[in-house]
């Protein structure tokens, strides 16, 4: 039987220290109610001290969810863990992570302690946090760039005062496959009470080294692997979710180990993620990408249409991705949508399928043929959890090169007041901003902006993602439509009812620290 390996997602926590990743708490709860779908063992849901947006979260995702351990993230300080350990009060399986930096960098430049007083420091916040909960996860931070002799030290002395999981970090994406792998065999060797927790790494990709640090962990003993979905995180990002679980599952011959994930939920999870942040998946991206299971080469179709297996290791049908499709035209009815829709995986109530089916039709009636992405893009538009403040009815644009580029929005407001205003700019885009920004008076400054086709072909959705600031939060904003100035529009007023409903709730997260 092989031997099983437990994942550690922290899309929520590391994942959304992301630039522009920002999530409210109903996004959040979304997303970790898929993770749960997706079976993954434990969830980070946050940093509960970092700001009352994170504790939040933390204790949403705690009371909504009961199969998986929820995890959130502390600084070895006694008040970190009381918060902690309040936001966690309705967890089913709740986990404290609490830890400090372990590299002579890090203890001299960051922490400006000694390695003994850092030690008892460490020691100190395990028994601290042992009188709220019983599982106990304490990281090493830079583990990868520290001395082995003094690591092996800390890990016996915290598993003595009551850890029951040690993650090994490279935090710095420093370490290659070879070096990492033998850091773990080092731990699993020379640490006398390693045998009372489980080994966990936590990989970055700063050189693109991520997973295969992470694989080689696995190989040396490393039972849990924290990771994130599509790879997001800090600077380069961390340990792919979907790249190391479908690593060890085809590669099983290689690993022998197994993991409880279920992997038809992959795509969708992908999906749901990358929606939400707003940070799009590469086409080239290993198992989610669009590209991932396209062949384009005529040598490569030949193949593949005779036996599947000779250019693809994995079924499509394995991570989500359907192999067949339901071609939807102006002419398909409400029925085939909804078919088609859960055939994707999306289950939708009567409302979110009416706005659904609304906005297939205005899409069908511009274009040949709607595609699976098109409806992926729909359905993200319209079951947005995020709340209305300002609706777009109408956008109209004058421009051309011997004109002033102009443009009119007609908006409904709070308690559904219809307003109309103009105004005028160094292109469309730029005037339709300002045209909104004189209805909506909502201080920000636009700081990105991309548009990408959804599909091929001169009748492809348009979609917009833009990133707004105001002070020092930042919003993602998504809008689709056949027009570019539609999609511009809508995409800056979903950004714009974010930070409306952030200032009304509680301030956007902060990112604070990392393992």
């Amino acid at each position: 039987m092989p031997d099983r390996v437990f994942i550690f997602d922290t899309t929520l926590r590391d994942g959304e220290q992301s630039p522009g990743a920002s999530l409210n708490v109903h996004e959040k709860v979304e997303i970790a109610r898929q993770l749960e779908r997706l079976g993954v063992d434990v969830i980070e849901a946050g940093f509960p001290i970092s700001s009352p947006g994170d504790f939040n979260a933390v204790q949403a995702v705690s009371k909504a969810l009961r199969t998986p351990t929820i995890c959130g993230l502390t600084r070895a300080r006694p008040q970190d863990i009381e918060v902690a350990a309040e936001a966690l009060k309705g967890a089913a399986r709740p986990r404290i992570h609490t830890g400090l930096g372990v590299s002579d960098n890090h203890l001299e430049y960051k922490l400006k302690m000694t390695r003994e007083a850092a030690m008892e420091q460490g020691v100190a916040a395990v028994r601290h946090a042992r009188r709220f909960v019983e599982d106990i996860e304490y990281f090493l931070e830079d583990a990868g760039r520290a001395d082995p002799d003094y690591l092996c030290r800390v890990i016996e002395a915290v598993i003595e005062a009551g850890a029951t999981v040690i993650n090994i970090p490279d935090t710095t994406g420093y370490t290659t496959p070879e070096e990492f792998g033998a850091l773990i065999s080092t731990v699993m060797e020379r640490v006398p009470n390693i045998g009372k927790a489980v080994v966990s790494v936590h990989c970055h990709d700063d050189l693109g080294l991520a997973v295969a640090n992470a694989l080689a962990g696995v190989k040396a003993g490393a039972r849990q692997v924290e990771c994130t979905i599509n790879g997001i995180g800090e600077r380069a990002g961390n340990t792919s979710l979907e790249e190391v679980v479908m690593a060890m599952r085809v590669r099983r011959d290689a690993f022998g180990v197994e993991t409880g994930i279920v992997t038809q939920e992959i795509y969708k999870t992908s999906r749901l993620v990358s929606n939400l942040t707003g940070i799009l998946v590469q086409p080239n991206k290993a198992i989610v990408g669009a590209n991932a299971f396209a062949h384009s080469s005529g040598i490569h179709q030949d193949g593949v249409l005779k036996e599947r297996t000779t250019y693809e290791i994995i079924d499509p049908r394995d991570v989500g991705i359907p192999e067949s499709r339901i071609l939807l035209t102006a002419r398909s009815g409400r029925h085939a949508l909804q078919h088609r829709l859960k055939h994707l995986g999306y289950d939708l109530d009567e409302t979110q399928l009416d706005r659904v089916y609304e906005r297939f039709l205005q899409v069908a009636d511009s274009k040949k043929m709607v595609h699976d992405e098109d409806l992926e893009v729909i359905v993200a538009d319209e079951t947005s959890s995020v709340r209305i403040s300002y609706e777009l009815l109408q956008v109209q644009v004058s421009c051309g090169d011997r004109s002033i580029p102009t443009a009119t929005v007609k908006l409904k407001g709070p308690g559904g007041q219809v307003m109309v205003d103009s105004d005028h700019g160094t292109g469309p885009v730029d005037a339709i901003y300002r045209a909104v920004n004189r209805v909506t008076r909502v201080e920000n400054d636009l700081i990105e902006f991309s548009i990408q086709a959804v599909t091929e072909g001169i009748d492809a959705l348009a979609e917009v993602t833009i990133r707004i600031r105001s002070g020092d939060d930042i919003f993602t904003g998504r809008g689709s439509h056949s027009d570019i100035c539609v999609a511009s529009a809508r995409a800056y007023l979903h950004a714009l009812n974010r930070l409306i409903e952030s200032r009304e709730e509680f301030g956007v997260t902060a990112a604070v620290g990392e393992p």
